[in-house]
Protein backbone atom coordinates (compact mmCIF):
# COMPACT_ATOMS: atom_id res chain seq x y z
CA UNK A 1 0.00 0.00 0.00
CA UNK A 2 2.44 2.56 -1.11
CA UNK A 3 2.65 6.26 0.20
CA UNK A 4 -0.41 5.20 2.54
CA UNK A 5 0.66 4.63 6.23
CA UNK A 6 -0.67 6.22 8.71
CA UNK A 7 0.43 6.41 12.31
CA UNK A 8 -2.24 7.72 14.41
CA UNK A 9 -1.02 9.20 18.07
CA UNK A 10 -3.66 8.41 20.81
CA UNK A 11 -7.05 6.46 21.39
CA UNK A 12 -8.99 9.44 21.91
CA UNK A 13 -12.36 10.08 20.25
CA UNK A 14 -10.50 12.59 17.84
CA UNK A 15 -8.04 10.13 17.01
CA UNK A 16 -10.34 6.81 16.98
CA UNK A 17 -12.52 8.95 14.43
CA UNK A 18 -9.73 9.95 11.80
CA UNK A 19 -8.36 6.51 12.48
CA UNK A 20 -11.84 4.83 11.14
CA UNK A 21 -12.36 7.33 8.32
CA UNK A 22 -8.62 6.79 6.87
CA UNK A 23 -9.23 2.97 7.38
CA UNK A 24 -12.10 2.76 5.10
CA UNK A 25 -10.75 5.07 2.05
CA UNK A 26 -8.09 2.52 2.22
CA UNK A 27 -4.81 3.98 3.99
CA UNK A 28 -2.94 1.38 6.14
CA UNK A 29 -3.77 2.79 9.41
CA UNK A 30 -1.84 1.76 13.17
CA UNK A 31 -2.91 3.56 16.08
CA UNK A 32 -0.74 3.85 19.51
CA UNK A 33 -2.39 4.60 23.27
CA UNK A 34 -0.05 5.40 25.93
CA UNK A 35 -2.43 4.36 28.59
CA UNK A 36 -3.57 0.26 28.79
CA UNK A 37 -6.81 0.66 26.97
CA UNK A 38 -7.96 3.71 25.03
CA UNK A 39 -10.84 6.57 25.19
CA UNK A 40 -8.54 9.49 26.36
CA UNK A 41 -10.23 11.30 28.55
CA UNK A 42 -13.85 9.81 28.46
CA UNK A 43 -12.75 6.42 29.94
CA UNK A 44 -14.59 4.41 32.73
CA UNK A 45 -13.75 3.51 36.50
CA UNK A 46 -15.09 0.34 38.18
CA UNK A 47 -14.16 0.58 41.74
CA UNK A 48 -15.96 -2.52 44.30
CA UNK A 49 -19.20 -2.30 42.13
CA UNK A 50 -19.48 0.85 40.95
CA UNK A 51 -19.18 1.74 37.54
CA UNK A 52 -18.07 5.40 36.54
CA UNK A 53 -17.57 7.25 33.34
CA UNK A 54 -14.66 9.45 34.09
CA UNK A 55 -15.05 12.21 31.25
CA UNK A 56 -18.18 13.31 29.71
CA UNK A 57 -21.42 12.24 30.53
CA UNK A 58 -23.83 13.76 28.20
CA UNK A 59 -23.91 13.08 24.57
CA UNK A 60 -25.49 15.99 22.03
CA UNK A 61 -25.62 15.93 18.21
CA UNK A 62 -26.11 12.39 17.95
CA UNK A 63 -26.05 12.26 14.38
CA UNK A 64 -22.39 12.56 14.20
CA UNK A 65 -21.92 9.44 15.21
CA UNK A 66 -24.65 8.21 13.27
CA UNK A 67 -22.86 9.42 10.34
CA UNK A 68 -19.62 7.88 11.10
CA UNK A 69 -20.96 4.70 11.53
CA UNK A 70 -22.81 5.12 8.48
CA UNK A 71 -19.78 6.15 6.75
CA UNK A 72 -17.89 3.06 7.78
CA UNK A 73 -20.40 0.76 6.73
CA UNK A 74 -21.90 -0.36 10.33
CA UNK A 75 -25.02 0.64 12.05
CA UNK A 76 -24.99 2.77 15.33
CA UNK A 77 -28.16 1.05 16.44
CA UNK A 78 -26.47 -2.70 16.45
CA UNK A 79 -23.10 -1.19 18.74
CA UNK A 80 -25.24 1.75 20.70
CA UNK A 81 -28.41 2.56 22.90
CA UNK A 82 -28.98 6.37 22.78
CA UNK A 83 -31.44 7.48 25.22
CA UNK A 84 -33.19 10.55 25.58
CA UNK A 85 -32.78 12.33 29.12
CA UNK A 86 -35.39 14.24 30.83
CA UNK A 87 -34.75 16.40 32.90
CA UNK A 88 -31.62 17.10 31.29
CA UNK A 89 -30.37 18.42 34.51
CA UNK A 90 -31.90 19.20 37.86
CA UNK A 91 -30.54 22.62 38.92
CA UNK A 92 -30.19 23.74 42.50
CA UNK A 93 -29.76 27.58 43.33
CA UNK A 94 -28.21 29.51 46.04
CA UNK A 95 -31.73 30.81 47.60
CA UNK A 96 -33.20 27.20 48.03
CA UNK A 97 -34.82 27.04 44.90
CA UNK A 98 -35.10 24.45 41.78
CA UNK A 99 -35.37 23.86 38.29
CA UNK A 100 -35.89 21.05 36.14
CA UNK A 101 -34.45 21.59 32.51
CA UNK A 102 -36.19 19.80 29.71
CA UNK A 103 -35.52 19.43 26.18
CA UNK A 104 -39.60 19.49 25.71
CA UNK A 105 -40.25 23.43 25.31
CA UNK A 106 -43.47 22.67 27.03
CA UNK A 107 -41.95 21.30 29.83
CA UNK A 108 -38.93 24.05 29.86
CA UNK A 109 -41.37 26.95 29.57
CA UNK A 110 -43.63 25.82 32.57
CA UNK A 111 -40.43 25.35 34.88
CA UNK A 112 -39.16 29.06 34.17
CA UNK A 113 -42.70 29.79 34.63
CA UNK A 114 -42.44 28.20 38.14
CA UNK A 115 -39.23 29.93 38.60
CA UNK A 116 -39.59 33.09 37.41
CA UNK A 117 -43.02 33.97 35.37
CA UNK A 118 -41.95 36.69 33.70
CA UNK A 119 -38.92 35.15 31.94
CA UNK A 120 -40.92 32.54 29.82
CA UNK A 121 -41.16 34.99 26.86
CA UNK A 122 -37.48 35.83 27.07
CA UNK A 123 -36.74 32.00 27.02
CA UNK A 124 -38.72 31.75 23.88
CA UNK A 125 -36.60 34.89 22.45
CA UNK A 126 -33.09 33.77 23.51
CA UNK A 127 -33.82 30.01 22.28
CA UNK A 128 -34.82 31.78 18.71
CA UNK A 129 -31.33 33.80 19.05
CA UNK A 130 -29.63 30.88 19.98
CA UNK A 131 -31.04 29.22 17.36
CA UNK A 132 -30.35 31.98 14.48
CA UNK A 133 -26.41 32.10 15.55
CA UNK A 134 -26.82 28.07 15.10
CA UNK A 135 -27.85 28.23 11.55
CA UNK A 136 -25.87 30.79 10.94
CA UNK A 137 -22.48 29.30 12.47
CA UNK A 138 -23.00 25.65 12.11
CA UNK A 139 -21.64 25.09 9.09
CA UNK A 140 -18.52 26.84 9.00
CA UNK A 141 -17.31 26.81 12.10
CA UNK A 142 -18.64 23.18 13.52
CA UNK A 143 -18.41 21.25 10.06
CA UNK A 144 -15.33 22.91 7.73
CA UNK A 145 -12.18 23.39 8.58
CA UNK A 146 -12.05 27.00 9.03
CA UNK A 147 -8.17 27.21 8.52
CA UNK A 148 -8.32 26.31 4.76
CA UNK A 149 -9.15 29.32 3.08
CA UNK A 150 -10.10 27.43 -0.02
CA UNK A 151 -13.36 25.80 1.68
CA UNK A 152 -14.01 28.83 3.29
CA UNK A 153 -14.58 30.53 -0.12
CA UNK A 154 -17.63 28.39 -1.04
CA UNK A 155 -20.82 30.23 -2.11
CA UNK A 156 -23.02 28.91 0.55
CA UNK A 157 -20.25 30.40 3.55
CA UNK A 158 -20.89 34.11 2.20
CA UNK A 159 -24.17 34.74 3.85
CA UNK A 160 -22.44 34.07 7.02
CA UNK A 161 -19.54 35.74 6.42
CA UNK A 162 -21.30 39.15 5.89
CA UNK A 163 -23.95 38.46 8.43
CA UNK A 164 -21.11 38.03 11.29
CA UNK A 165 -22.87 40.75 13.00
CA UNK A 166 -25.46 38.53 13.85
CA UNK A 167 -23.63 35.81 15.59
CA UNK A 168 -23.00 37.84 18.62
CA UNK A 169 -19.31 38.00 18.47
CA UNK A 170 -18.48 41.42 20.30
CA UNK A 171 -20.87 40.82 23.22
CA UNK A 172 -19.85 38.25 25.82
CA UNK A 173 -22.09 35.56 27.05
CA UNK A 174 -22.74 37.22 30.31
CA UNK A 175 -23.55 40.11 28.49
CA UNK A 176 -26.39 38.84 26.17
CA UNK A 177 -28.05 35.77 28.32
CA UNK A 178 -28.42 39.31 30.67
CA UNK A 179 -30.02 41.58 27.94
CA UNK A 180 -32.38 38.50 27.72
CA UNK A 181 -33.34 37.28 31.30
CA UNK A 182 -34.71 39.29 34.44
CA UNK A 183 -34.00 36.77 36.70
CA UNK A 184 -30.59 36.20 38.34
CA UNK A 185 -30.99 32.61 38.68
CA UNK A 186 -31.35 31.92 35.06
CA UNK A 187 -28.63 34.24 34.02
CA UNK A 188 -26.23 31.62 35.73
CA UNK A 189 -27.79 29.28 34.47
CA UNK A 190 -27.16 29.81 30.53
CA UNK A 191 -24.03 31.45 31.29
CA UNK A 192 -22.93 28.06 32.61
CA UNK A 193 -22.85 27.03 29.27
CA UNK A 194 -19.84 28.63 28.31
CA UNK A 195 -18.12 26.12 30.66
CA UNK A 196 -18.96 23.07 28.00
CA UNK A 197 -15.67 24.11 26.00
CA UNK A 198 -13.54 25.11 29.51
CA UNK A 199 -14.48 28.60 29.13
CA UNK A 200 -15.44 31.92 31.37
CA UNK A 201 -19.30 33.13 30.71
CA UNK A 202 -17.96 36.86 31.65
CA UNK A 203 -15.02 36.73 29.09
CA UNK A 204 -16.32 33.98 25.96
CA UNK A 205 -17.88 35.60 23.06
CA UNK A 206 -22.10 35.58 23.13
CA UNK A 207 -21.33 33.51 19.73
CA UNK A 208 -21.08 30.50 22.14
CA UNK A 209 -25.10 30.91 22.97
CA UNK A 210 -25.17 28.26 20.25
CA UNK A 211 -24.46 25.65 22.95
CA UNK A 212 -27.62 26.21 24.81
CA UNK A 213 -29.21 25.90 21.34
CA UNK A 214 -27.59 22.41 20.72
CA UNK A 215 -28.86 21.22 23.94
CA UNK A 216 -31.99 22.14 24.22
CA UNK A 217 -33.56 22.41 20.70
CA UNK A 218 -31.79 19.02 19.61
CA UNK A 219 -31.72 17.17 22.95
CA UNK A 220 -29.59 15.76 25.01
CA UNK A 221 -28.75 11.98 25.08
CA UNK A 222 -27.52 9.01 27.60
CA UNK A 223 -25.62 6.44 25.88
CA UNK A 224 -27.28 2.57 27.50
CA UNK A 225 -24.63 1.12 29.53
CA UNK A 226 -22.53 4.55 30.17
CA UNK A 227 -20.64 6.95 27.79
CA UNK A 228 -17.50 4.70 28.03
CA UNK A 229 -19.78 2.42 25.45
CA UNK A 230 -19.22 4.54 22.46
CA UNK A 231 -14.91 3.96 23.00
CA UNK A 232 -15.74 0.36 23.00
CA UNK A 233 -17.90 0.45 19.95
CA UNK A 234 -15.74 2.64 17.79
CA UNK A 235 -12.79 0.13 18.69
CA UNK A 236 -14.91 -2.54 17.31
CA UNK A 237 -15.31 -0.58 13.78
CA UNK A 238 -12.05 0.46 13.85
CA UNK A 239 -10.92 -3.16 13.84
CA UNK A 240 -13.07 -4.17 11.73
CA UNK A 241 -12.19 -1.79 9.24
CA UNK A 242 -8.52 -3.18 9.88
CA UNK A 243 -7.00 -0.23 12.19
CA UNK A 244 -4.24 -1.98 13.97
CA UNK A 245 -4.89 -0.90 17.84
CA UNK A 246 -1.59 -0.62 20.01
CA UNK A 247 -2.02 -0.08 23.82
CA UNK A 248 0.80 1.01 26.40
CA UNK A 249 2.31 2.45 23.58
CA UNK A 250 3.46 6.36 24.44
CA UNK A 251 4.63 8.05 21.00
CA UNK A 252 7.57 9.81 21.88
CA UNK A 253 8.49 11.90 18.47
CA UNK A 254 6.92 12.73 15.22
CA UNK A 255 10.16 12.18 12.90
CA UNK A 256 10.37 14.28 9.96
CA UNK A 257 12.93 15.19 7.48
CA UNK A 258 12.85 18.40 5.12
CA UNK A 259 9.75 19.43 6.95
CA UNK A 260 7.40 16.42 6.04
CA UNK A 261 6.81 13.38 8.47
CA UNK A 262 8.37 10.03 7.94
CA UNK A 263 6.86 8.33 11.11
CA UNK A 264 6.87 8.14 14.54
CA UNK A 265 9.11 7.12 17.37
CA UNK A 266 6.94 4.85 19.62
CA UNK A 267 8.84 3.20 23.05
CA UNK A 268 12.18 3.84 21.60
CA UNK A 269 11.55 1.98 18.29
CA UNK A 270 10.92 3.97 15.00
CA UNK A 271 7.63 3.70 12.94
CA UNK A 272 7.93 4.60 9.51
CA UNK A 273 4.73 6.00 7.80
CA UNK A 274 3.61 8.86 5.12
CA UNK A 275 1.25 10.62 7.22
CA UNK A 276 0.80 10.98 11.10
CA UNK A 277 -2.27 12.09 12.84
CA UNK A 278 -1.93 13.57 16.28
CA UNK A 279 -4.73 13.16 18.16
CA UNK A 280 -2.75 14.55 21.54
CA UNK A 281 -3.14 17.66 22.44
CA UNK A 282 -2.03 19.49 20.25
CA UNK A 283 0.13 22.28 22.13
CA UNK A 284 1.90 19.93 24.03
CA UNK A 285 2.79 17.97 20.97
CA UNK A 286 4.52 21.43 19.64
CA UNK A 287 6.19 20.75 22.82
CA UNK A 288 7.27 17.18 23.15
CA UNK A 289 7.02 15.30 19.89
CA UNK A 290 7.96 17.48 17.05
CA UNK A 291 12.11 19.25 17.44
CA UNK A 292 12.80 22.20 16.56
CA UNK A 293 10.52 25.17 15.65
CA UNK A 294 11.18 27.43 18.55
CA UNK A 295 9.02 29.79 17.63
CA UNK A 296 6.01 27.80 17.34
CA UNK A 297 5.75 26.75 20.08
CA UNK A 298 6.44 30.05 21.65
CA UNK A 299 3.30 30.47 19.75
CA UNK A 300 1.00 28.04 20.67
CA UNK A 301 1.79 28.63 24.52
CA UNK A 302 0.42 31.75 24.14
CA UNK A 303 -3.20 30.12 23.71
CA UNK A 304 -5.09 30.31 26.81
CA UNK A 305 -6.06 26.82 28.32
CA UNK A 306 -9.27 26.20 28.67
CA UNK A 307 -10.89 25.15 32.46
CA UNK A 308 -9.65 21.81 34.56
CA UNK A 309 -11.43 20.37 37.09
CA UNK A 310 -11.55 18.13 40.10
CA UNK A 311 -13.62 14.76 39.66
CA UNK A 312 -14.72 12.52 42.83
CA UNK A 313 -16.06 9.22 42.10
CA UNK A 314 -18.10 8.76 44.74
CA UNK A 315 -20.08 4.82 45.41
CA UNK A 316 -22.98 6.28 47.83
CA UNK A 317 -24.48 4.04 50.14
CA UNK A 318 -28.60 4.92 49.65
CA UNK A 319 -30.67 6.72 47.91
CA UNK A 320 -31.41 9.93 46.88
CA UNK A 321 -34.77 10.73 44.76
CA UNK A 322 -34.16 14.54 44.98
CA UNK A 323 -31.28 13.87 42.87
CA UNK A 324 -31.90 13.19 39.20
CA UNK A 325 -29.89 11.87 36.87
CA UNK A 326 -27.76 15.15 35.91
CA UNK A 327 -27.70 18.05 38.91
CA UNK A 328 -26.04 21.35 38.97
CA UNK A 329 -25.76 22.87 42.45
CA UNK A 330 -24.60 26.92 41.83
CA UNK A 331 -22.02 28.81 43.65
CA UNK A 332 -23.15 31.80 45.68
CA UNK A 333 -21.05 33.57 43.64
CA UNK A 334 -20.20 32.35 40.55
CA UNK A 335 -18.33 35.99 39.27
CA UNK A 336 -15.60 35.49 41.70
CA UNK A 337 -15.68 32.19 40.91
CA UNK A 338 -14.63 32.82 37.54
CA UNK A 339 -12.24 35.56 38.59
CA UNK A 340 -10.57 32.88 40.54
CA UNK A 341 -10.01 30.44 37.83
CA UNK A 342 -9.27 32.46 35.39
CA UNK A 343 -7.64 35.53 35.84
CA UNK A 344 -5.85 34.67 39.20
CA UNK A 345 -5.53 30.54 38.36
CA UNK A 346 -6.74 29.77 41.88
CA UNK A 347 -9.11 27.05 43.67
CA UNK A 348 -12.02 28.24 44.02
CA UNK A 349 -13.27 29.45 47.55
CA UNK A 350 -17.14 28.30 46.60
CA UNK A 351 -17.37 26.12 43.05
CA UNK A 352 -20.09 25.25 41.39
CA UNK A 353 -21.39 21.77 41.89
CA UNK A 354 -21.64 19.12 38.85
CA UNK A 355 -23.28 15.59 40.16
CA UNK A 356 -23.83 12.84 37.42
CA UNK A 357 -25.75 9.65 38.47
CA UNK A 358 -25.70 7.08 35.63
CA UNK A 359 -27.15 4.04 37.99
CA UNK A 360 -30.29 6.51 37.59
CA UNK A 361 -30.59 5.16 34.59
CA UNK A 362 -28.74 2.18 34.80
CA UNK A 363 -28.79 0.47 38.36
CA UNK A 364 -26.02 -2.08 37.62
CA UNK A 365 -23.54 0.88 37.85
CA UNK A 366 -24.30 0.36 41.94
CA UNK A 367 -24.89 -1.97 44.08
CA UNK A 368 -28.70 -2.14 44.56
CA UNK A 369 -28.58 0.13 47.78
CA UNK A 370 -26.07 2.42 46.24
CA UNK A 371 -25.58 5.09 43.66
CA UNK A 372 -22.21 5.85 41.72
CA UNK A 373 -21.52 9.64 42.19
CA UNK A 374 -19.42 11.43 39.40
CA UNK A 375 -18.87 14.95 41.31
CA UNK A 376 -16.91 17.58 39.22
CA UNK A 377 -15.90 20.70 40.07
CA UNK A 378 -14.77 23.99 37.78
CA UNK A 379 -10.73 23.90 38.64
CA UNK A 380 -8.14 26.53 36.94
CA UNK A 381 -5.51 25.13 34.58
CA UNK A 382 -2.04 24.29 36.16
CA UNK A 383 -0.18 27.03 37.53
CA UNK A 384 2.62 27.91 40.03
CA UNK A 385 1.58 28.43 43.51
CA UNK A 386 -1.26 25.52 43.58
CA UNK A 387 -1.01 23.06 45.89
CA UNK A 388 -3.25 20.43 44.81
CA UNK A 389 -3.36 17.57 47.33
CA UNK A 390 -3.99 20.32 50.28
CA UNK A 391 -6.74 21.42 47.63
CA UNK A 392 -8.48 17.60 47.69
CA UNK A 393 -8.99 18.04 51.09
CA UNK A 394 -10.52 21.19 51.23
CA UNK A 395 -12.51 20.80 48.53
CA UNK A 396 -13.78 17.58 49.81
CA UNK A 397 -14.84 19.43 53.07
CA UNK A 398 -16.31 21.90 50.97
CA UNK A 399 -18.36 19.70 48.71
CA UNK A 400 -19.85 17.28 51.50
CA UNK A 401 -20.97 20.78 53.86
CA UNK A 402 -22.59 22.16 50.56
CA UNK A 403 -24.17 18.77 49.93
CA UNK A 404 -25.40 18.67 54.04
CA UNK A 405 -26.81 22.04 53.80
CA UNK A 406 -28.82 20.58 51.00
CA UNK A 407 -30.02 17.68 52.90
CA UNK A 408 -27.77 15.51 51.39
CA UNK A 409 -25.34 14.35 54.48
CA UNK A 410 -23.25 11.56 52.59
CA UNK A 411 -19.97 12.04 54.72
CA UNK A 412 -20.49 8.37 56.43
CA UNK A 413 -22.29 6.70 53.43
CA UNK A 414 -19.52 6.86 50.87
CA UNK A 415 -17.90 3.37 50.28
CA UNK A 416 -15.52 4.04 47.54
CA UNK A 417 -13.52 6.89 46.48
CA UNK A 418 -11.08 8.37 43.81
CA UNK A 419 -10.44 11.94 43.07
CA UNK A 420 -8.31 13.70 40.33
CA UNK A 421 -7.03 17.26 39.87
CA UNK A 422 -5.60 18.67 37.34
CA UNK A 423 -2.39 17.09 37.84
CA UNK A 424 -4.09 14.09 36.96
CA UNK A 425 -5.27 15.45 33.88
CA UNK A 426 -2.01 16.45 32.65
CA UNK A 427 -0.31 12.78 33.43
CA UNK A 428 -3.01 10.75 32.50
CA UNK A 429 -4.42 12.48 29.13
CA UNK A 430 -0.96 14.57 28.47
CA UNK A 431 -3.36 17.49 27.98
CA UNK A 432 -2.14 21.02 27.82
CA UNK A 433 -1.10 22.45 32.18
CA UNK A 434 -4.02 20.07 32.85
CA UNK A 435 -6.96 21.57 30.38
CA UNK A 436 -9.68 19.21 30.28
CA UNK A 437 -11.14 21.39 26.73
CA UNK A 438 -8.03 22.27 24.96
CA UNK A 439 -7.94 26.07 24.33
CA UNK A 440 -10.37 28.38 26.21
CA UNK A 441 -12.83 30.68 23.97
CA UNK A 442 -11.82 33.63 26.24
CA UNK A 443 -11.60 36.55 23.57
CA UNK A 444 -13.78 37.04 20.33
CA UNK A 445 -11.06 35.53 17.77
CA UNK A 446 -10.68 32.38 19.63
CA UNK A 447 -12.35 30.06 16.67
CA UNK A 448 -9.89 31.19 14.59
CA UNK A 449 -6.85 30.89 17.27
CA UNK A 450 -7.74 27.47 17.93
CA UNK A 451 -4.81 25.35 16.09
CA UNK A 452 -5.91 23.48 12.88
CA UNK A 453 -6.54 19.93 11.42
CA UNK A 454 -3.33 20.66 9.33
CA UNK A 455 -0.02 21.75 10.19
CA UNK A 456 1.52 23.90 9.12
CA UNK A 457 5.25 23.11 10.12
CA UNK A 458 5.39 19.42 8.82
CA UNK A 459 3.85 18.35 5.45
CA UNK A 460 1.96 14.91 6.47
CA UNK A 461 0.89 16.20 9.70
CA UNK A 462 -2.53 16.59 11.19
CA UNK A 463 -4.49 17.14 14.09
CA UNK A 464 -7.49 15.69 16.08
CA UNK A 465 -9.13 16.10 19.33
CA UNK A 466 -10.64 18.98 21.74
CA UNK A 467 -7.36 21.23 21.58
CA UNK A 468 -7.82 21.72 17.64
CA UNK A 469 -10.78 22.96 15.26
CA UNK A 470 -13.85 22.72 16.08
CA UNK A 471 -13.10 22.18 20.21
CA UNK A 472 -14.05 19.87 22.73
CA UNK A 473 -16.74 17.90 23.70
CA UNK A 474 -18.04 14.12 21.71
CA UNK A 475 -19.61 15.49 18.62
CA UNK A 476 -17.08 17.97 17.83
CA UNK A 477 -13.68 15.87 18.81
CA UNK A 478 -15.52 12.75 16.48
CA UNK A 479 -15.77 15.98 13.62
CA UNK A 480 -12.74 16.85 14.01
CA UNK A 481 -11.13 13.53 13.31
CA UNK A 482 -13.22 13.77 10.25
CA UNK A 483 -12.11 16.81 8.87
CA UNK A 484 -8.50 15.77 9.53
CA UNK A 485 -9.16 12.65 7.84
CA UNK A 486 -10.63 14.23 4.72
CA UNK A 487 -7.80 16.64 4.70
CA UNK A 488 -5.26 14.20 4.42
CA UNK A 489 -7.11 11.99 1.99
CA UNK A 490 -7.72 14.99 -0.42
CA UNK A 491 -3.78 16.12 0.04
CA UNK A 492 -3.58 12.24 -0.42
CA UNK A 493 -5.57 12.41 -3.63
CA UNK A 494 -3.49 15.64 -4.96
CA UNK A 495 -0.12 13.73 -4.60
CA UNK A 496 -1.41 10.91 -6.66
CA UNK A 497 -2.92 13.30 -9.40
CA UNK A 498 0.35 15.15 -9.54
CA UNK A 499 2.38 12.59 -10.64
CA UNK A 500 0.74 11.61 -13.41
Amino acid sequence: MENKRVAVIGGGLGALSGAIRLAKLGFSVQLFEKNPKIGGKVNEAILNGYRFDTGASLLTMPFVIEELFDFAGFKRSDYLNFVPIDPICRYFFPDGSMMDASADKAKMETAIAQLSPNDVEAYKRFLKYAERIHDLTAEIFMFTPIHEFRKLMRPQYFQTLFRLHQIDPFRTVHQSVSRFFSDPRLVQLFDRYATYNGSDPFQAPATLNIIPYIEYGLGGYYIRGGIYRLVEALETVASERGVQIYTSAEVERICHVSKRVNGIQVNGEKVDADYVLCGADAVVAHYELIDGHQHQREKVNKLEPSLSGMVFLWGIKGKHPRLAHHNIIFSSDYNTEFRQIFKHQQVPDAPTIYIAITSKADAAHAPVDGENWFVLLNMPYLAPGQMWEKEKVRMRTVVLDRLKALGFDISDRIEVEQIYTPEDFAELYASNQGSIYGVSSNSKTTAFKRLPNRSRLLKGLYFAGGSVHPGGGIPLVILSGKMAATLLAEDYASKIYKRR
